[in-house]
């Protein structure tokens, strides 16, 4: 996705939400698949003073305050250079104040000097509310107020804002032109966007024009239970069974309990999601990008079916479940793209309810959570329980209820791993298991397997 690393550089006066859009930036950067670390300086400076005394530290005046934050910034850089030098990564985020033009050209001339591209993202806010509410409920919690009441910390904190005021300059429509950058002004209220210069960039601008801070929950849930469920078996497009007509049925009450104002629902297109919201009483959108990962040639088998008509892919799937692709299917890195238009709307919405499947609901909720590639595809979302999912400043909360019907297990454990790091077979299919384990370890270029299933390629 990008050409040469990025380096997106936060500017803005303290709680103007910086570390809530690069908190945010970087998950979504990570679901999508571009590997993305965040770059806190504070923390850098926490770590190295240990213990906070005063806003005096930041005075504009006290040298050696400046001294120590110099070096914490340039720690934090040289982190950065190792992250997308070394680490592989490919997009950093450089969370600090950034107030001064000299700071900005600092950081340019060490991209520059790096070959990293760089993305300014300034987070402008004069609403005396907005700003008291940011100090309220993120500030206080922070560790240098732990052993302060909240008035001394209000207090103190406010002369800190004070002591990068006298120094601030935002960034120019003028003298600013040659760089690339979003302001934010007033929570996206208004943008204003100047050289965009790739696509990585784009997605960025794209996606912090869609994000708010209006408090607001997300209710996921999946499908009452179906009748290829009881059946065991994967996919398809069956209806409710009797149990599933049930759930829809207790949704219905959960749902009218919460009293949610101006509740949206959305379903994918298939009968079982559909059945199970046309219970509810209320209208609904159906999202073609919501329907279950595509499972291919495995559509409506039970797993024992695959494993003995298709053990290598069975293997293969349990090897790498995230980026495995059913043969003529889906995987869930494929799944990841598909809902990403989702994830943008459920940014722009208040309350919404997403009654759909257990492969969609692990994404969405990796997205939230912050799960990586790996837990993803273990993530637990049962049939017949809700989860209610509240953003936070920094987080989300998240809350599980049991509707009490009874319902099928359909979640399937990681494997165990075992030798080579292969999952343990019956003994009718040790010798795939085996060649697989062979394949990835010795770089072998070309294996037939024994029963004439197919061919596997592995070009250096």
């Amino acid at each position: 996705m990008t050409n040469c690393p990025t380096l997106i550089v936060l500017v803005g006066l303290p709680a103007r939400g910086k570390t809530y859009i690069s908190k945010k930036l970087t998950r979504y950067l990570n679901w999508i698949g571009v590997p993305t670390k965040e770059f806190n300086v504070g923390q850098y400076r926490r770590e190295c003073l240990k213990i906070y005394k005063s806003f005096e530290f930041f005075r504009p005046d006290n040298e050696e305050g400046l001294k120590i934050r110099r070096q914490c910034a340039m720690a934090a850089l040289n982190d950065v250079r190792q992250y997308l030098s070394v680490e592989g990564g490919q997009v950093a985020v450089f969370d600090a104040t950034n107030t001064t033009r000299e700071r900005r050209g600092t950081i340019v001339k060490f991209a520059e000097q790096n070959g990293f591209k760089v993305f300014f993202v300034e987070s402008v806010c004069e609403d005396p509310d907005v700003i008291a509410q940011n100090i309220v409920q993120v500030k206080l919690g922070s560790p240098d107020y732990i052993h302060t009441n909240t008035e001394e910390a209000i207090e103190d904190f406010m002369k800190r804002i004070k002591c990068y005021e006298s120094s601030y300059q935002p960034l120019d429509e003028v003298l600013d032109r040659d760089l690339s950058y979003i302001k934010i002004m007033d929570v996206g209220r208004r943008y204003l966007v100047n050289r965009v210069l790739d696509h990585i960039q784009s997605r960025i601008v794209y996606y912090l024009m869609n994000i708010h801070i209006t408090p607001r929950s997300i209710y996921l849930c999946r499908h009452g239970e179906s009748d290829l469920n009881i059946k065991g078996r994967i996919g398809g497009d069956s209806g409710l069974s009797a149990r599933g007509k049930e759930f829809a049925s207790r949704l219905r009450k959960f749902i009218q309990d919460q009293n949610i104002k101006d509740l949206k629902v959305w379903t994918s297109q298939m009968k079982r999601t559909i059945q199970t919201a046309e219970c509810l009483g209320v209208p609904y959108e159906q999202w073609k990008s919501l329907n279950e990962i595509d499972a291919g040639v495995c559509e409506e088998m039970m797993y024992e079916e695959i494993q003995e008509h298709y053990p290598l892919e069975f293997a293969l799937r349990d090897q790498d479940k995230y980026r495995y692709r059913y043969p003529k299917g889906e995987s869930y890195e494929d799944l990841v793209q598909r809902l990403e238009p989702v994830i943008m709307e459920l940014e722009r919405q208040e309350n919404v309810l997403v009654i759909c499947h257990q492969a969609v609901m692990r994404c969405l909720l990796a997205y939230f959570l912050d799960k990586t590639a790996d837990e993803l595809p273990y993530l637990k979302c049962s049939l017949h329980s809700v989860l209610k999912l509240t953003p936070m400043a920094y987080g989300c909360k998240v809350e599980s209820v049991c509707l009490g019907v009874e319902a099928v297990n359909t979640h399937r454990n990681r494997p165990e791993v075992g030798i080579a790091g292969t999952k343990q077979w019956p003994s009718q299919n040790s010798g795939i298991v085996w060649m697989y384990s062979l394949f990835l370890s010795e770089n072998v270029s070309h294996v037939e397997l024994s029963n004439g299933s197919g061919l596997i390629n592995n070009s250096p």
